[in-house]
């Protein structure tokens, strides 16, 4: 049996035991999605945003990328950001970062890694050198690396704010909070390590005033 079958196997093995624990499962996750949250989190495949949360189907919406970056020229993210505070109503978007993050870990290094991957994290080395002095001070390696995860995380719930999605609805309905978690690979464990209120204050030059 080839590897993606077991997957379809899988698959059908949990839809059975979901029916058969809750016939009306399926009919009513095909109505209608009302998520509270969405989550903006690292693509590592140990980082699953529903597992660590204990959340089921149609309770997070789920956007996630190479280190959880919020970038303001990526329609992907800007796409599901509209869709979630917009149309979906989301009240909280959290951005969620893990420790042991390789893009990182690969940010902080001189390594080409070729144009594409090279560009993306471009984003991250942003953040080291605004944040230059504090992370040179910190002499171990893997805290230095803890934490540059931990202001990535903080820049990108900062970057939310910036946007214009966010701003009007802050504006209009004083939603939503914004928040800033890390994800610990070791313990399971989420920290949180950021947090934005809904019409929080932000620096004047990215403020928009005709929303």
């Amino acid at each position: 049996m080839q590897s993606y079958e077991k997957l379809l196997l899988e698959n059908k093995a949990w839809a059975a035991e979901q029916k058969a624990e809750d016939p009306g499962y399926f009919k009513r996750l095909a109505e209608l999605q009302a998520p509270e949250f969405l989550w903006i989190g690292c693509s590592d495949s140990r980082v699953p945003a529903d597992k660590i949360t204990g959340t089921q189907p149609g309770e997070i919406f789920v956007h996630r990328n190479v280190a959880n970056m919020v970038v303001n020229t990526d329609v992907n993210l800007l796409a599901v950001l509209d869709y979630a505070v917009t149309h979906l109503k989301v009240r909280h978007v959290i951005v969620c970062g893990h420790y042991g993050c390789g893009g990182i870990k690969a940010a902080a290094t001189k390594t080409d890694f070729k144009p594409v991957l090279n560009m993306w994290l471009r984003n991250i080395k942003d953040v080291i050198r605004h944040h230059r002095d504090e992370l040179d001070a910190i002499e171990d390696e893997e805290k230095r690396s803890d934490r540059l995860v931990e202001l990535n995380v903080q820049e990108q719930v900062y970057n939310l704010a910036k946007t214009t999605i966010i701003q009007r609805c802050w504006k209009r309905e004083q939603r939503p909070h914004l928040h800033g978690w890390v994800y610990g690979l070791k313990d399971g464990i989420i920290k949180p390590v950021f947090e934005m209120q809904a019409g929080t204050h932000i620096d004047d030059t990215y403020e928009y005033e005709n929303l």
